[in-house]
């Protein structure tokens, strides 16, 4: 062969494109997120976007697919960023509330680390090439996971829902005096929410109606923040000296997404110091799972609202 023989030059523009690392990774990422938002659409569709299927199911399918990208430098990361990119495309593409976001994103993160550290801790036993799914641990944990995002898919896959919260402030004023406060139609002061129902919950504006007798009626309107004008009317159903009890007649607000209101009832007792106390008790009915979850993060916004009605009422 000739010593001076060199192979012709390849055209550049001749030769296949081979996408780098770093763009299927973000390719990988997009197209994972485009389908968990169709199977998000899909379950609004079918009314279970208040089941586990969403707050579960969801990041799970999200993270096993994000799982698959192509060799990445850190499969946990990955799945964080595919996670968080999912969390924004339902915030500005599927014009969802914040509220949502707010709730839903603990339960995403929390899927998507425990999957990335599963995947992570099988591919330093046998290798990036593995089949991570062939190990029989990484296969239960996730039919767990897996398993635990049908619970509300029916009712016979759902905890209970019936919830009790009570709130008490001693006050200085008599019981005939708190009866005629909770007569009257109450004026409430966005200034003095707590915060936690300042981040995007509908507040109540305006309240119609007043009266103890039995079958008198309130209409709150509810608007701003998350979701369409809507209003709660409750009526009485108790009323005593020192008692009265309201029972939810509708709910058009976008509160009903969330919880159902069954009753309110308001009492005033003397206490073990002698003095006066108002307490309101808050039956109601969660709706969103699972309910180890939004159990507790319902209670809490219950329990800040009580808190924030008996001191608009009776504050000093």
């Amino acid at each position: 062969m000739d010593e001076n023989y060199k192979p012709p030059e390849q055209d550049p523009s001749t030769e296949p494109y081979i996408p780098s690392q770093k763009t299927r990774m973000w390719t990988t990422i997009c197209i994972s997120a485009a389908i968990v938002s169709v199977l998000y659409r899909l379950l609004v569709l079918g009314y279970k976007e208040q089941s586990a299927l969403l707050f579960i199911g969801i990041p799970l399918i999200l993270s096993l697919l994000l799982a698959q990208t192509p060799k990445p430098k850190s499969t946990t990361g990955v799945i964080m960023k595919g996670t968080t990119l999912s969390l924004l495309l339902f915030g500005i593409l599927l014009f969802e509330g914040l509220i949502c976001i707010l709730m839903a994103a603990p339960l995403f993160y929390l899927v998507a680390a425990i999957i990335g550290a599963i995947i992570t801790r099988h591919q330093k036993r046998k290798g990036q090439d593995s089949k991570w799914y062939g190990d029989k641990m990484n296969c239960t944990c996730v039919a767990v996971i897996a398993l635990t995002s049908l619970e509300g898919v029916t009712e016979t896959l759902s905890f209970d829902r019936a919830e009790v919260v009570v709130v008490k402030q001693e006050v200085s004023i008599s019981a005939g005096e708190v009866m005629q406060v909770l007569a009257a139609a109450p004026e409430f002061d966005e200034a003095e929410l707590p915060l936690f129902l300042k981040l995007g919950f509908p507040l109540p504006k305006e309240v119609g109606g007043e009266g103890l007798a039995i079958g008198d009626e309130r209409v709150i309107h509810f608007a701003g923040g998350e979701g369409d004008p809507g209003d709660v009317v409750v009526r009485v159903v108790e009323s005593s000296s020192n008692r009265v009890v309201f029972r939810l007649v509708k709910d058009e607000s976008h509160i009903d997404h969330w919880l159902t209101w069954k009753e309110i009832a308001w009492e005033v007792n003397e206490n073990s110091a002698g003095n006066n106390e108002v307490s309101i008790t808050m039956s109601y009915d969660r709706k969103l799972d699972p309910a180890w979850y939004f159990k507790p993060v319902e209670r809490y916004g219950v329990k800040k609202a009580g808190e924030y009605f008996i001191e608009s009422l009776f504050g000093e």
